[in-house]
């Protein structure tokens, strides 16, 4: 499911479904580390002047973009922006190794994974990141069952799932 409050409210409810797991899916969680990572080329805009500036205009969808996913021209975007201005660097590497979590195939290990994930955020004064994470903390359990090979479902069936909850309690 994804990390909405009344999803998880109803399903710890004993009488809806006492034996369930939670997971969470990926796409919800990284949908909050692209709303940090573009509260950060936010604020960075906002701070510089000039060239600086210049550097980060229009390069949102770039930023969150992975990598290989880019066309030639967005990967020379990426690389000069990267350069340009160290914060957002920071932040955009931060970003591609969370990634790596949802390859974990025991909760112990992207346990571990994310802790040192987070102790790498300790010097960089990124507010928005320090946020995501405690919002990762909160919701560890959720993520870290998502790690068992059991658990790992299609976003497609996760999404279909919701939508279908949704109309449920609008009916009711």
């Amino acid at each position: 499911m994804d990390m909405w409050k009344p999803f998880r409210a109803s399903t710890l409810k004993a009488e809806h479904a006492p034996h369930a797991a939670i997971l969470f899916d990926t796409f919800h969680v990284l949908r909050h580390l692209g709303a940090a990572l573009d509260t950060v080329r936010k604020t960075e805009y906002a701070r510089l002047t000039g060239k600086g500036r210049h550097c980060i205009k229009g390069q949102k969808s770039t930023l969150l973009s992975h990598r290989e996913n880019l066309t030639t021209d967005g990967r020379r975007s990426l690389k000069l922006l990267l350069k340009a201005n160290k914060r957002l660097r920071t932040a955009y590497i931060l970003k591609e190794e969370f990634g790596q979590l949802w390859d974990y195939e025991r909760e112990g290990w992207a346990r571990r994974f994310f802790e040192h994930w987070r102790a790498a955020l300790k010097w960089q004064r990124l507010k928005p990141y320090e946020k995501f994470a405690e919002m990762i903390d909160r919701h560890g359990d959720g993520i870290a069952a998502y790690c068992k090979p059991e658990n790992k479902v299609a976003l497609g069936f996760v999404e279909g799932v919701n939508s279908k909850i949704r109309v449920i309690q609008r009916c009711s």
